[in-house]
């Protein structure tokens, strides 16, 4: 799932391959899935993108966003972007396809869910989006500690954990239960952990942790359970998923566990990230 170091790879990508390039074909719901969402009714993409000319692209925390001239589209984390080269194969299925006057395309699947929003600019609401484009995240300047520590100390916000804290209700964009997990593992704090009972130099690390993790997956090309725009996965080596639950922690030699949490799943060291109540 998209999150925020491939995001920012995405949009960098996209930036050297589709910028400038004259949209000719549009293809929406070529293979009908219940999880892919649009905005509005999804026939209107075509007529408001043929002949437009890709200005730009960015991300918006974990979202990506691909402008043509006076349109926007948003892609959401579950949205998998791929571009092809003229002459390339399609693949079978697909949930938008925007092709380009050189022949060649950007196809997106949808994995789980996906947003796949095509708006006249400025016209979407959604909170999600502007939280994405307004809040700061991890990348920008804004995000310091005293921002972080803002966050982190609101009474409202105390009796919740740090997994609720960091990776729901776009409080901190592009931070999700992906990369959520090795940043904890790296800081040594449990994802259930209640923030209250977090001491100053543990918000501090965590902190850092959230900096540094997020920054060392987006120099290695992201995350190695992602692929990035031509289908490469990235090179940084995730400590904690689905692949490694149930083997040894590299660091102490427990054994990885999983457990369902928030309507997601989280992994963690009992030994290297000890719950505290």
């Amino acid at each position: 799932m998209i999150e925020l170091p491939e995001a920012v790879l995405l949009a960098e990508q996209l930036n050297a391959t589709i910028k400038g390039k004259k949209i000719t074909e549009v293809i929406v719901g070529f293979t009908p899935h219940k999880f892919a969402f649009y905005y509005q009714n999804p026939e209107e993409y075509a007529v408001r993108l043929t002949g437009k000319k890709i200005t730009s692209a960015c991300n918006r925390g974990g979202l990506v966003e691909i402008q043509a001239e006076d349109s926007t589209i948003v892609l959401s984390d579950g949205a998998n972007i791929k571009y092809l080269e003229p002459q390339a194969k399609l693949p079978t299925k697909h949930q938008l396809l925007i092709g380009f006057q050189d022949q060649s395309c950007l196809v997106v699947s949808v994995r789980m869910y996906a947003m796949l929003w095509c708006f006249p600019d400025g016209e979407l609401k959604s909170d999600y989006y502007l939280a994405g484009k307004e809040r700061p995240n991890p990348f920008s300047s804004q995000f310091n500690k005293e921002y972080f520590f803002q966050l982190a100390s609101s009474e409202i916000l105390l009796n919740k954990s740090v997994k609720a804290f960091l990776a729901t209700e776009q409080r901190i964009p592009g931070l999700g239960n992906g990369v959520l997990q090795d940043i904890l593992y790296r800081a040594h704090i449990h994802p259930k952990t209640k923030l209250q009972f977090l001491t100053l130099p543990q918000k501090e690390e965590l902190y850092t942790q959230i900096r540094q993790t997020l920054m060392e997956m987006y120099t290695l090309g992201g995350r190695d359970s992602e692929k990035d725009l031509l289908g490469i996965a990235g090179k940084y080596h995730t400590r904690l998923s689905a692949n490694t639950a149930g083997q040894p922690c590299c660091n102490c030699g427990s054994i990885i566990q999983k457990e369902n949490y928030l309507g997601g799943s989280i992994y963690f060291c009992p030994k290297c990230q000890p719950l505290q109540q």
